[in-house]
């Protein structure tokens, strides 16, 4: 595949097509530092420059005048960032907040972020009373009765500010019991609940505490910028640089994920083929507390540090040496550490990465079995950079993908699907390449600039890596690129798309580097994700708002109303251009009631399908009630129930031979939250969970081997719905 030039803005190798991107740090996330008053002078700097980008030039999409009008709502957002919930601030402190409503058009503008840092200032200042008072429920025995029918409403997204301190003290009153009450039902004893609790909530308050400027100013130029749209984001340096590594699925360090658990950074994940794992001396629990570089650098003791800090001291150049202090996790936390060196290596996200297996169809209606080969891909990765310097091992999903595909075809499958369920996009050039893999040349995608110019990019390159049976697999969390491909095989009648409306995202972004203007030898400013162009279907149709619609639907599992681009209310509307001739290699739509009808036979004597199906409906109607009862005998008698239902699957399931769930033995609720957890039973859990029954995969090959079964044996259909394929078991040609 050849590399697609890049259009307007190229600022930084590949355009982007990804889901948005989280916000403020998370409580856990927080250690060492403290919170200035006021951004630094390049922090200043970088927001006028994001003014300039965003508001005063042609490089945006559908730029927004920096007035009083966008301020209202930055202000709006920038308090839902900090109080999405509304369980901090009063309906007094938003009257005194309003005097900033119209005013943060001109802190962007001069620099002058004082308003930011009051507000924050003010939401920690209501964070830490908030947990003085949780706290103080802890010790008042007589506030844990269940016995009565009061209610938690947990849902407060359209919920107004609540009136003074006295109605927060009743909201939180009933958090922090239904807090209590999971845990009371997970078969913790009073005092351990008590405990467990409070260190729950002094952690959150150490947490907003400990938050850094650069979180503050990344959060406050956000409200900003996704003012501007949905997927327009600010990146400090920091930020920008884990979001690259995220695209290239690859880093220079010692191979090991990381979680904060308390005051200490541990070890979840030891990634294998890293340092770490070839070294055999560090697994999962083990804690890290100190950190020193090179053969004889300052240990530093980091105990306490912010978990990005800590990250920062153990990443470095490949081949340089960084010595740890590590107490084992069977060790209490005053043992004596034991000191190991290791030689930082560029480790590859291999678990981020496409893979592969083989799903056996058994025989039907007098056809022999069929062997369905699955292509799981999480992101359309690119390692831009390494792309850029014609590296020969740079990550790119296409790559790893025809690899599979070359794998699969020497196991002589029948049929291929590549499942893209919550694939949130990536590389446009990933995007267009991927499809280039399943067609022999021709338009992928229309992408629009804001001024209107329409280029079509397009597989350049001859041949096909897999002709025979496709099927793409989405979901309502498959955004952007994944609609890109999933649209393209449609359009081209290349294959079958199975499962769920996607996400809805049609729009384009590019990184801007603000580092580029002002040349500077290292990252000082950051980058701006910003959308600079919408893209179209090569049949004309934009997946904006719509999303790709499967020409096989299973049950929604997620509202449009509540999760995907038709939620946010500054997103772009749906729109049409003109189709681009194409290659057109089949037409299913007289295929498609035939596979319906076997669909709808077949999942109804389906376990599996069918549990999923149950599943799916609970859960939407829980949602939907937005409270939790907090009767103990009420929510006993629910957690039985789940209980009996789960023991009863995995009975059911060994009676009739099916694969066991790992976890089918599992508690649904502990009560804790994931810092609570013993770090490697939750992270061999997190394993388990990936080997868990997946109806919905086992029936979309199901579906794809019926589609190959037909039209083998029905030659007329077959003719009918691919007429340019020149031999069973070829849909391209």
């Amino acid at each position: 595949m050849t590399l697609k030039n890049t259009r307007t803005l190229t600022l930084l190798a590949g355009l982007l097509l990804t889901a948005p991107l989280a916000l403020l740090a998370r409580p856990d996330a927080a250690g060492s530092g403290g919170l200035p008053n006021a951004p630094t002078a390049d922090q200043s700097t970088a927001a006028q420059m994001v003014y300039g980008l965003l508001s005063d030039s042609r490089y945006a999409y559908r730029p927004r005048a920096l007035d009083d009008a966008l301020s209202a709502d930055m202000y709006k957002r920038y308090l839902e960032s900090l109080d999405a919930g509304k369980q901090f601030f009063t309906a007094a402190d938003i009257a005194k907040f309003d005097a900033y409503k119209t005013k943060l058009d001109d802190a962007i503008k001069s620099g002058d972020l004082s308003p930011a840092y009051t507000i924050f200032a003010a939401y920690k200042q209501r964070v830490d009373e908030r947990v003085a008072y949780a706290r103080g429920l802890l010790k008042q025995p007589g506030n844990f009765d269940f016995t009565g029918k009061d209610r938690y409403d947990y849902d407060r997204k359209d919920a107004p500010w609540v009136a003074d301190t006295a109605a927060l003290d009743a909201l939180w009153k009933q958090s922090v019991r239904n807090d209590w009450l999971r845990l009371k039902l997970a078969g913790k004893k009073n005092d351990d609940i008590a405990k467990t609790l409070d260190k729950r909530y002094a952690n959150l308050a150490k947490g907003i505490g400990e938050i850094k400027g650069e979180d503050l100013f990344q959060t406050f130029v956000n409200s900003y910028a996704n003012a501007i749209d949905p997927h327009t984001d600010y990146l400090t340096p920091k930020s920008a640089e884990n979001f690259n590594m995220t695209m290239s699925l690859s880093l220079d360090g010692i191979g090991a994920l990381l979680q904060k658990q308390d005051d200490v950074v541990a070890i979840r994940e030891v990634i294998p083929g890293g340092p770490a794992a070839r070294s055999s001396l560090l697994k999962p629990g083990d804690r890290i507390v100190g950190v020193g570089q090179g053969e004889s650098g300052a240990m530093d003791d980091v105990i306490g540090w912010r978990i990005d800090d800590v990250v920062a001291k153990i990443r470095g150049a490949k081949g340089t040496k960084v010595r740890l202090d590590m107490i084992p996790a069977e060790a209490g936390l005053d043992s004596k550490p034991n000191r190991i060196v290791l030689v930082r290596d560029k480790v590859r996200l291999e678990d981020q990465a496409a893979k592969s297996e083989i799903i056996n169809v058994p025989p039907a209606d007098g056809a022999p079995a069929k062997r369905i080969g699955v292509i799981k891909l999480p992101g359309f990765y690119q390692d831009f950079e390494g792309r850029r310097k014609n590296a020969n091992d740079y990550a790119s999903a296409t790559r790893d993908v025809a690899k599979l595909l070359t794998k699969l075809r020497a196991d002589k499958v029948d049929g291929v699907v590549l499942d893209l369920r919550n694939n949130g996009g990536g590389s446009l050039n990933e995007a267009v390449e991927l499809t280039g893999l399943f067609i022999d040349r021709g338009p992928v995608v229309q992408v629009r600039e804001a001024g209107g110019r329409v280029q079509v990019d397009s597989d350049t390159d001859s041949g096909i890596a897999w002709e025979g049976p496709l099927a793409v697999l989405i979901n309502r969390g498959s955004a952007s690129a994944s609609e890109i491909f999933a649209g393209a095989i449609q359009d081209y009648g290349r294959g079958l798309v199975i499962g769920e409306t996607t996400f809805g995202k049609g729009t384009v972004q590019n990184l801007a580097d603000l580092d580029r203007w002002p040349a500077n030898e290292g990252p000082r400013f950051g980058q701006v994700k910003l959308t600079i162009a919408q893209f179209f279907r090569v049949s004309g149709g934009s997946t904006q708002h719509k999303g790709v619609v499967p020409d096989i639907a299973f049950p929604v599992s997620v509202d449009a109303t509540e999760y995907g681009e038709s939620t946010y209310d500054n997103a772009l509307p749906w729109t049409k251009i003109a189709a681009v001739p194409h290659t057109s290699y089949g037409n299913f739509a007289p295929l498609l009631p035939k596979l319906e009808t076997l669909h709808s036979s077949r999942i109804v004597g389906d376990k599996e399908f069918q549990w999923w199906s149950q599943d799916v409906a609970e859960f939407r109607a829980e949602r939907a009630k937005k409270w939790i009862s907090l009767n103990e005998v009420e929510r006993r008698a629910e957690r039985d129930r789940e209980d009996g239902k789960r023991k009863q699957r995995q009975a059911e399931r060994k009676q009739l031979g099916l694969d066991l769930d790992p976890l089918g033995d599992d508690s649904n609720d502990d009560g804790l939250a994931a810092s609570e957890r013993d770090i490697a039973k939750d992270a061999a859990r997190e394993k388990l969970a990936e080997k868990r029954p997946d109806p919905l995969l086992r029936e979309s090959a199901a579906i794809l081997a019926d589609a190959v079964r037909l039209l083998n044996a029905d030659r007329k259909l077959s003719a009918q719905v691919l007429p340019t394929a020149t031999a069973p078991g070829h849909w391209a040609d």
